[in-house]
Formats: structure tokens, C-alpha cells, sequence
């Protein structure tokens, strides 16, 4: 086979691999994003019997279940999918392209290599997302019950109709959003391949994938815990502003600068469970996908 094809065929593989990881992982753990959104766009609690304000993880699952019902979990889900797909295809294609630029002169990579190359994947899905984030966001701040929301297109219509397709339309809050993706998948990448490198690989296929489960867990557990203070910012940006037609959450570090001052230090952390919950068992449930995936590829079509 020629270098060309060679490079072609696990071109292919890496896409294939990372979009199949993208797509289960959005579908199981989607309603958890969704509760974590909740959390962050709401800047106060108001009265804990008001529906559409919610004191806890538990309170919000309890309330969406009654007022919005069973498929209100599921909001905004069209466009994660068609995003995640892609996005976790390019994400991993290009780690591994970003994880041979960044190996400067060493034989093997290093974990300096990998988290470089988690920020240069991260910035470089982040980039093409944000449209799909914006809507989803909208999707997401929407409290009507799940029979009465617009669809997607119709949301996606109505924010390029009114603001285009620039900082204030599909593009708002990308700078939020290229700090959130960059960091997460630093750490994400950069911790996975270095603990999972540095422990013996098990003969046993049970204790090894139990293995990358524990250590892709605590990868996406660590990442999510890092970052989320750039996710707050992201939500506050995309999301409704307090006062309609008055844009109070504009940049990033401003957004963070104005939630601290006025709700406190913790309030960056908003939405923390639930994104753990999500990205803890998502990230594992990803890369291990991932992986196995690949593997399975590269036997098919050696």
C-alpha cells in the first residue's frame, strides 16, 4: 500500500472512530447537559415553588418532568447531534495530526505532546460548533412544554434573521466557547494518555476496558472541573439576557468578572454536577468507544 493510501485509510478510521464515539455519547448523556444549561443561565433563585426556577440538580429534573414533560430532557438534542458527529470526528482527527506537530524531535509523546495537542483540537472543534451551540443553548432556555418549542431550523432561522451570522448571531459567545473546549480537552487528552501509558496493559479484556473506563471517567471528571467557569460564561453569552434587549454578558472574562461580583465565587461553578455527572461518564464512554472503534476499523480494513 502507498504512503498515500496509508495516510488516507487512517485518516478515515480516525473520523469514523470519533464520529461513532460523538453520536452514542450525545444520545446517553444528553439530558444531563441540558440540566446543567438550566443551572447556569439562571443568574438568581427565586422562589423554590416557582416551575421555572430550580434550587438543585434534583429540583430541575423534578420540575422539567411535571411542567415541560418526559421528552423535555431531550431539548435541543437535533443539534448536538448533528455537531457532535462531526465535531468528535475532527477532534480526535486532529489530535492526532496536532500530537505529531507537537512532538518536537522525542521518539514518543509525551505528556506535554498530548495536552498541547488536546488545545489544538479543542480550539479547532470549538470553532466549528458554535453555531450548533448557540442554538442549542436557545433550545435549551426555552421552558415551554416540549410539544410547544420551535424546531430547530425554526430557532436557527430566527437568530440569523435577527442578529446574522457574526459575534451577536451564530458566532455569539465563541471566544467563551473556544476557552471551554481548549481547557477541557487539554487536561481531558493530556490526562487520559498519560496515565493510560504510564499503566500496564491488561491480557484480560475485561480489567482493560475497566481500566480506560476508570481513567477516561477521571479524565472527563478533571477536565470539567477545570473548565467550567468558561462554560458559565458560554451559557450567560448564549443564552437569554436578564433584561431583554440589553446585552449584560458580552465577553468572556467580563461575563466571569460580572458573575463573581454579583453572585460570588461559587456561582462560576454552576451547573458543576450535572456537567460531571455528564462528562464523567462521557468522556469515558467516548474514548473508550473511541478506541475500540479504531481498533475494530483498522482490523476490517488492514
Amino acid at each position: 500500500m502507498s504512503d498515500t493510501k496509508r495516510i488516507l485509510k487512517e485518516a478515515a478510521i480516525q473520523i469514523g472512530s470519533g464520529g461513532s464515539a460523538g453520536f452514542v455519547e450525545v444520545c446517553i448523556v444528553h439530558p444531563l447537559d441540558l440540566v446543567k444549561t438550566r443551572l447556569q443561565i439562571q443568574s438568581k433563585v427565586l422562589n423554590k415553588n416557582d416551575p421555572k426556577s430550580y434550587t438543585g440538580l434534583a429540583d430541575c429534573f423534578r420540575k422539567m418532568y411535571k411542567h415541560e414533560g418526559l421528552f423535555s430532557f431531550w431539548k435541543g438534542i437535533l443539534p448536538p447531534i448533528l455537531a457532535e458527529t462531526p465535531k468528535r470526528a475532527v477532534k480526535f482527527f486532529t489530535f492526532e495530526q496536532y500530537k505529531q506537530l507537537f512532538m518536537f524531535g522525542s521518539p514518543t509523546p509525551t505528556p506535554l505532546t498530548f495536552s498541547l495537542a488536546g488545545l489544538g483540537a479543542g480550539t479547532t472543534e470549538a470553532i466549528l460548533v458554535n453555531p450548533f451551540e448557540v442554538v442549542k443553548v436557545t433550545l435549551q432556555a426555552n421552558k415551554a412544554h416540549s410539544g410547544e418549542i420551535p424546531s430547530t431550523w425554526a430557532v436557527t432561522r430566527q437568530i440569523v434573521t435577527e442578529n446574522g451570522l457574526g459575534l451577536r448571531g451564530l458566532n455569539k459567545g465563541i471566544t467563551a466557547t473556544i476557552a471551554r473546549n481548549g481547557v477541557f480537552n487539554m487536561v481531558y487528552f493530556g490526562f487520559y494518555h498519560s496515565v493510560k501509558g504510564f499503566l500496564p496493559e491488561y491480557e484480560n479484556q475485561y480489567k482493560e476496558f475497566f481500566k480506560k473506563v476508570c481513567i477516561g471517567f477521571v479524565s472527563g471528571s478533571l477536565a470539567s472541573c477545570i473548565n467550567i467557569p468558561f462554560d458559565v460564561a458560554k451559557s450567560r453569552i448564549q443564552g437569554p439576557q436578564p433584561v431583554p434587549g440589553e446585552i449584560k454578558y458580552r465577553t468572556t472574562l467580563k461575563s466571569m468578572r460580572t458573575v463573581y461580583k454579583e453572585e460570588g465565587f461559587m456561582a462560576l461553578y454552576k451547573g458543576l454536577l450535572p456537567k460531571v455527572l455528564r462528562l464523567g461518564p462521557g468522556g469515558a464512554i467516548m474514548l473508550v468507544v473511541y478506541d475500540y472503534s479504531h481498533n475494530y476499523l483498522t482490523q476490517k480494513f488492514a
